[in-house]
């Protein structure tokens, strides 16, 4: 049922695509102005994997366009190359070849600050397009006679030239896009590009290389760029200067934000509005250059009022019209019978061995472990050493270190100075990814999930990183083919007690659930050392004792330290404690030790702890 479902959308877009020519006419859309859209469509389908499923904007697209279409049409036009399909496919490369070399420098940096590298990139590419290479470009007089494309298939020769002709070409490109496309984001790659664009830190932290994703998913966007820009020098028998020019990348961000972002189709249905809308405001209604305003006022309505647009606004109409909010009822019902269950009931799943891993012996061990941050010494001198399968516990009271000190021991934070041996390696100044991919990871303290995804898709993207590696171009592989990757995620599920919630988003679980989940996404990657930084905060007695019990479930066969406020509940679980003070060991034993201790009771408890 799911893989029919799957080639359903394929279907129906090869569907579309034919039908196209004997419907569009009679809306009032001219040949010309639907070929136009297929190649903003194709344009788009690229730039919304960039910023739909990887959440990267982007407004550097006109670049990448640009080259594509210029070395197509230079290739065509100077050079006599003879076959223009192939001359397409050498200009997609050669967008490919600098989308990475630009995303090499774009990607150093996130947020504003990479859209603001990316616009001042493609500033540089118009530069360098109208002055240094304007005799390969033709500087602002552009490439004209870039021929149609043909095929020779012996018998016949297929030639596509204008109008209706030329669509066919078009479709084909555009099928083949969005097919390609749609095999992307179903993909392993794709699944953990959307972890990535709804939490990087976490996707990270779960044991993925979260920069070769990204730059993944840049050099993706600038190949289908550069297709695209050599479709247009096809389309136009002439390739234009203002390919690559700023407002090429705007109108592409519009269009796209119009049909529906992180949808792949939105950019061919935003194309869609906005290329008639074009046409029959400065046409039909003679605007001449007001229609730049009419448009802009359509579009900030559209946005405001459709903040997902045109086909997010679809799919809520879809949602509230086939009971959506008796299926999230459903759900509610199922969560309740699911926490009613006996934790430990499931067998936790056993650490996976490493190559290196040890039986016995220390698996922790840190030494003269010190952070500053400035003139504030946040930790100092700390050894601190862990035996394999032990549970320990570390306390302090707010201000002493311990956060800091776990973000060390996970490579969060490089230390000003000591070591960090796990398994007997040296992990000190290793990423977060690399020790996850070793074995050793942890939950946080304030919840760290991919909100805007499901919690099946939660574990997948940690269980990905267990089975996969930390990065790994799968572009085109089913999820479900990858073995043991639906089993431990259904076991996780059962284990944290959520699989009465499978397909539910995070952002509509209670706090509690969130909470599991969070310790779920830590075990999804079969750690041999967890650690679980506040696990019972901000829970209610009764999930605090479910909690408990699960953890000791957890605990079989694993190495555990736990931070929490919780005494009582941290003394039941731990058989070790270690005390920290104004960033060091205070003192260390069992639990029944340091409640004895008067060290303790006076510095940390005020001589209250019973």
């Amino acid at each position: 049922m799911r893989t029919q479902r799957r080639y359903l959308v394929e279907l129906l877009t090869a569907l579309g695509l034919i039908a196209a020519p004997f419907i569009l006419p009679h809306l009032g859309f001219a040949p010309n102005t639907v070929n136009r859209i297929l190649v903003w469509g194709l344009f788009g389908i690229g730039f919304d994997i960039l910023f739909g499923y990887t959440g990267l904007l982007s407004f550097g697209q006109s670049a990448f366009y640009g080259t594509g279409g210029f070395v197509a049409a230079y290739l065509l036009t100077r050079a006599g190359f003879p076959n223009v399909f192939l001359a397409l496919i050498i200009g997609m490369i050669a967008a490919a070849v600098v989308g990475y070399l630009v995303g090499l420098i774009a990607l150093r940096r996130t947020g504003i600050y990479f859209a603001m590298i990316t616009v001042a990139i493609a500033e540089v590419f118009y530069f360098v397009e109208f002055n240094p290479l304007a005799d390969f470009t033709g500087g602002e007089n552009g490439l004209p006679g870039v021929p149609t494309p043909s095929f020779n298939l012996g018998f016949t020769t297929l030639h596509f030239t204008t109008g209706w002709s030329l669509y066919q070409f078009l479709a084909v490109c555009y099928f083949v896009g969005i097919v390609i496309a749609l095999r992307v984001v179903r993909s392993p790659v794709g699944m953990i590009m959307s972890a990535i664009r709804e939490n990087p830190l976490r996707a990270q932290a779960v044991g993925h290389n979260v920069h070769g994703y990204k730059l993944t998913a840049f050099v993706i966007a600038a190949a289908y760029a550069g297709f695209a820009g050599g479709l247009l020098g096809v389309l136009q028998a002439f390739m234009p200067p203002d390919a690559f020019l700023f407002e090429t990348s705007g109108q592409l961000v519009m269009q796209t934000a119009i049909g529906g972002i992180g949808t792949l189709f939105g950019p061919l249905l935003g194309a869609a509005v906005w290329l008639f809308l074009q046409d029959f405001l400065q046409s039909a209604l003679g605007l001449g250059a007001a229609w730049k305003l009419v448009l802009g006022t359509v579009f900030v309505l559209l946005v405001t009022f459709l903040r997902r647009g045109i086909i997010g606004g679809l799919k809520d109409l879809y949602v509230l019209a086939t009971g959506g909010r008796r299926s999230a009822e459903k759900d509610d019902a199922a969560s309740l019978s699911d926490f009613d269950g006996a934790p430990g009931s499931v067998a936790p799943m056993a650490p996976h061995k490493r190559e290196g891993d040890r039986a016995g012996g220390p698996i922790l061990q840190a030494r003269g472990l010190t952070k500053r941050y400035g003139g504030l010494l946040a930790n100092s001198d700390i050894d601190f050493t862990v035996n394999h399968g032990e549970l320990r516990g570390v306390i302090g009271p707010n201000g002493a270190g311990k956060s800091t000190f776990f973000k060390m021991l996970t490579c969060e934070v490089a230390p000003t100075a000591g070591t960090i041996l796990f398994e007997g390696r040296d992990i000190t100044g290793k990423s977060v990814t690399d020790a996850c991919q070793l074995g050793l990871t942890k939950s946080y303290q304030v919840n760290q999930l991919f909100t805007q995804l499901t919690v099946r898709e939660n574990l997948t993207v940690a269980v990905l990183a267990d089975l996969r590696g930390k990065f790994k171009l799968d572009l085109f592989r089913d999820p479900d083919s990858i073995p043991g990757l639906r089993e431990q995620v259904e076991h996780t599920m059962q284990l944290v007690r959520l699989a009465g919630r499978p397909d539910t988003k995070v952002s509509n679980l209670a706090y509690g659930e969130k909470r599991r989940l969070e310790i779920g996404l830590a075990l999804a990657t079969s750690p041999s050392l967890l650690l679980l930084d506040e696990p019972l905060a901000g829970m209610s007695p009764q999930e605090r004792v479910e909690t408990v019990k699960l953890l000791k479930s957890v605990a079989q066969g694993r190495t555990m330290i736990v931070i929490d406020h919780d005494m009582d509940a941290l003394f039941e679980l731990v058989g070790r404690v270690t005390v920290l003070q104004e960033g060091r060991v205070l003192v260390e034993g069992t639990p029944d030790e340091i409640k004895a201790n008067p060290a303790v009771q006076e510095a940390y408890l005020g001589g209250v702890l019973e």
